[in-house]
This record gives C-alpha cells, sequence and structure tokens, in this order.
C-alpha cells in the first residue's frame, strides 16, 4: 500500500441467490485523485460501490480504509469512515433550507435549548461560497432546479468533511454549462485531497475529469490505467467487445411522406414561432442546451401541454390536440425524459407497461381479455429483445436500457406511427445504447418517423437525418446528415452567431 491510498478493496466476491455479480475484483482509491469505473449495466460497479457504502454485504474479501482492515457493517459505519455517495436521485428533504438539509440530524442549540439559526446559515453558506456554488443557504431545496440541489448535495459531503467521495452518473441531468462546474467542483475537491470515485456512461466526461480508469465487465476486473493513456476506442472495446464508430452506424432510409408538420407553435414564456416537419422513415433530432425549449415543444405537440398558437398537421390532415388520448389516437407517442415518472409505472409488470395505453382496446364491458394481454406483452417482449425472467416481472427491477424498451413496447402496440424521444439514452451503457440505436433503425424500416431530443451531440450527429437547433425556445435552423459540425451546432445552440 502506498503512503496515498486511503480505500483498497481486495478480492471482493458478492453472490446473490442466482448470480455472481462481483467475482475477485480488486481496485484501489487514492487520495487525490479521481479514479473512474466504466463497463456495461450488470458489470458490477453498482454493487462494488454499495458494498463500499455498506449497503450490500460482501461475501468474501477484505476492505481497508488508511491501512486498517474494516468491516462495513451498514451505511452509518462508511460514513463515519468518511466515505459518501452523490446519487443521480438527488436526496435531500425538499421541504427543508440548505442549511437545514446541512445540518439535518446535528442542529446545533445554543446552552437553552434555542436552535443556533444564523450560525447554521452562515456556515452553510460558507460552504457554498467556498466552492462556488451560486446558492443562497436560506433557500428551500424544493424552489431550487435539480442542478442546484445536487451541487447543493456536494457541498453537504464537502461539510461533512468526507474523504472519499462517489460520484454516480452526476451530469445525467446537468447542463454543459452546470457540468462544467461540476467538474470545477470535483478538482477543487481533488486538490483539497480528497479520493474521487467516478461512475458515467458518458465516455468524454472520463476523459476530461478523471486520472485513473477500472473497466468492470460481467462482474470481473478487466483492466485499471492511467487515462492518458487509453482512448475511448480502447475502452469500449475492453467494456464491449466493439469499436465506437460501430455505436452509431444505423441504416438510413430514402424519406417518405410527411407524417408531420408543425407551423408556428407558440407559447408565450417557453417557446415560439416553431415550425417544422418530420416524414416517414427519418430521424429529426432536436439539439439545444437544457433549459431551450425542447422538452416543452414535444409536450405541446403530444398534448401533454397547452399551447398558445400554431398548427399541428397528422397525415395531410390539420389536426387538434388538446390532450394525450387525442395524441394516441392519432399515433403519435412520447418516451419522456425521466421515464420512471412519465413513461412507467414501475411497481406493475412488464405485461401491464406495455398494454397500459392498450386496454381499451382489449377489453370489453370493462373486462380485459386475458390471452390478449399476455400475447401483446410475449410478442413485444421478444421482438424488443426485452431482457426479463418473464412478462410479470416488475419493471422496477429492469435494467435502464430495459425499460426503456418497455416504453417502446407500449407506443408500438399501440399501434404508433410516430415516436417522440426525449434523452433517450440518458443512464443507460454502451451496450444498451447500442441496443436502442438498432431499435431505432427497426423503427424507421417499419416506416414509423422518429423525433429524438438530445442534449448529447456525438449521439444526435451519429443517429439524426437532419438536426433542428433550437436556442431560448426559438428555432434557429435545420442541418441535414452530412453538413454536421459540433462547433457549429454549439453555437446555434448557445445563441453565438
Amino acid at each position: 500500500m502506498t503512503e496515498h491510498d486511503f480505500v483498497r478493496m481486495e478480492h471482493i466476491t458478492k453472490d446473490f441467490p442466482s448470480v455472481r455479480a462481483l467475482d475477485d475484483v480488486s481496485i484501489n482509491f487514492k487520495t487525490g485523485e479521481v479514479h473512474a469505473i466504466v463497463g456495461e449495466n450488470g458489470a458490477g460497479k453498482s454493487t462494488l460501490i454499495k458494498i463500499l457504502m455498506g449497503v450490500y454485504q460482501k461475501t468474501s474479501g477484505e476492505i481497508f480504509v488508511e491501512g486498517q482492515q474494516v468491516n462495513m457493517s451498514d451505511p452509518i459505519k462508511s460514513r463515519s469512515l468518511g466515505l459518501s455517495a452523490v446519487y443521480q436521485d438527488v436526496t435531500l428533504a425538499n421541504h427543508l433550507s440548505v442549511a437545514e438539509n446541512f445540518f439535518m440530524g446535528n442542529i446545533p442549540k445554543n446552552k437553552f435549548g434555542f436552535v443556533k439559526w444564523r450560525y447554521m446559515r452562515e456556515e452553510t453558506q460558507r460552504v457554498l461560497d467556498g466552492l462556488g456554488i451560486k446558492v443562497d443557504a436560506n433557500a428551500l431545496v424544493s424552489d431550487l432546479p435539480v442542478a442546484k440541489q445536487e451541487m447543493v448535495v456536494i457541498a453537504k459531503k464537502n461539510f461533512d468533511n468526507s474523504r472519499l467521495i462517489i460520484f454516480d452518473e452526476p451530469t445525467a441531468l446537468l447542463a454543459n454549462e452546470e457540468v462544467s462546474d461540476l467538474f470545477e467542483i470535483i478538482r477543487k475537491l481533488k486538490r483539497e485531497g480528497a479520493a474521487i470515485v467516478y461512475i458515467s456512461h458518458r465516455l468524454e466526461e472520463i476523459f476530461n475529469i478523471c486520472d485513473i480508469v477500472t473497466v468492470l465487465k460481467d462482474g470481473k476486473w478487466i483492466d485499471t490505467m492511467p487515462v492518458s493513456s487509453t482512448n475511448e476506442d480502447e475502452l469500449v472495446r475492453k467494456m464491449v467487445g466493439r469499436k465506437i464508430e460501430d455505436m452509431y452506424s444505423i441504416q438510413h432510409f430514402e424519406p417518405g411522406e410527411k407524417v408531420l408538420e408543425v407551423k408556428g407553435l407558440t407559447k408565450e414564456g417557453k417557446f415560439k414561432d416553431i415550425s417544422f416537419d418530420v416524414r416517414r422513415g427519418e430521424i429529426l433530432g432536436f439539439f439545444g442546451l437544457v433549459g431551450s425549449g425542447r422538452t416543452e415543444i414535444m409536450r405541446a405537440i403530444f398534448g401533454a401541454d397547452n399551447f398558445d398558437q400554431g398548427e399541428l398537421i397528422l397525415n395531410g390532415d390539420k389536426r387538434k390536440i388538446r390532450s394525450p388520448n387525442d395524441a394516441i389516437r392519432l399515433g403519435v407517442g412520447l418516451l419522456p425524459e425521466d421515464r420512471k415518472r412519465q413513461g412507467l409505472t414501475l411497481e406493475m409488470s412488464v405485461k401491464e407497461n406495455i398494454n397500459l395505453a392498450s386496454y381499451k382496446d382489449i377489453s370489453k364491458f370493462s373486462f380485459i381479455n386475458l390471452k390478449s394481454e399476455r400475447k401483446n406483452a410475449s410478442d413485444y417482449v421478444d421482438k424488443l429483445r426485452v431482457v426479463t425472467p418473464g412478462i410479470n416481472q416488475k419493471v422496477l427491477n429492469l435494467s435502464g436500457g430495459n425499460q426503456q424498451k418497455v416504453v417502446v413496447g407500449k407506443w408500438l402496440c399501440k399501434n404508433s406511427s410516430i415516436f417522440i424521444f426525449d434523452e433517450p439514452t440518458v443512464g443507460i451503457d454502451v451496450g444498451a445504447k447500442r441496443e436502442i440505436y438498432k431499435l431505432l433503425e427497426e423503427l424507421l424500416e417499419a416506416g414509423n418517423a422518429v423525433i429524438i431530443v438530445s442534449s448529447y451531440l456525438p449521439e444526435i450527429m451519429g443517429i439524426a437525418d437532419r438536426i433542428a437547433v433550437i436556442c431560448e425556445g426559438g428555432f434557429i435552423k435545420t442541418i441535414s446528415r452530412g453538413n454536421y459540425d459540433e462547433e457549429e451546432l454549439l453555437r446555434y445552440a448557445s445563441g453565438i452567431k
């Protein structure tokens, strides 16, 4: 063990009743270093981290903190040793202020038993300011955007004197400028001697912020190397056995007739004069920074939100879409960015989720045709290659990629012909992304039209036939495949002429 090692995990194995999730994995985390862990879903990343944080108990192996062997019996033990984690789903008490969240469980009181509110606010503000986080310590967490809430969580870990901080998909819901702010905070924590563990499916982030990268595959350690000595192609090959250029190599088709025309769509304060069209057999990409109005435009088309003026023309006929039911009846399906809260009912089964939009079609006198329900679910599980023990499995227990396939199955079951995907691969690993892209290819080949909303340029440039750029609620221009330029797209999206 070197003098800089903070945590050492040796020969960690974890068995669940039906699977070995980790198989003899060894890894070290050093102070003043950002260590990335990469791998597909099921590679063992989450299991390894949960063992380190005391959420799971290892089957065998040893854990050392500062050279001393420890038993991570529960999360309280790991926190007492200076370990903490920042997860994608922000965990704060929304009804309390930022300062109250900082001191939760340890409220300072004076000798008379009164809460020291001023001290709480000043200490919280000191930590926030020290990290360059522009948040008022008095602000209610519920009033903060998700990005700011995540920054508050990070500041709280620093306030708690965490010496190892795990960042698990921290940029999934952040805009480009917010990602830059996060990276500055991570660099500051690194300079102050913290050990940083960084987990992300976005490989370009690994090369931006990390020093060391470890690859896991099928629960086994594959390699650990300096980031400076590898590249994205090598990492992808180690993770999934294919080259990165193969990721986006979907077949493109000759576009057919227009299936959707949007003319002058406007909603005060959200977007203005949005006009575009989509054709059968093509992918239209919508690119813009977070907050540009992309999602709001799609929700308006789907009838989830009202709009003030404009026209929607489907298959040549002007249509009024006042609700999602209208959109669904006309063959429009929306796969929302937050699939867990808006696209799926997690506690229900795969079977129920696939049939969710179609129960009226397979029911008579309020009785469900159970044979049709099972057949629909089985057909689309097979067609979409959903990895599940069976159609009665709860969607909650599926991986992100397979959850996304279930949402697609729901709309295919309803005979949708226009698919709107809002950030379709957020939180999905490299291998599952490839499956989603191949699924898009199959949708196009069947004559459907696809709209992809994404803030991830490599993805949208890799799969879209055309890209519509949105900035601050306004339509900028549409660029065709073959004319894409990453810098130009970023300038347009940022409002730089």
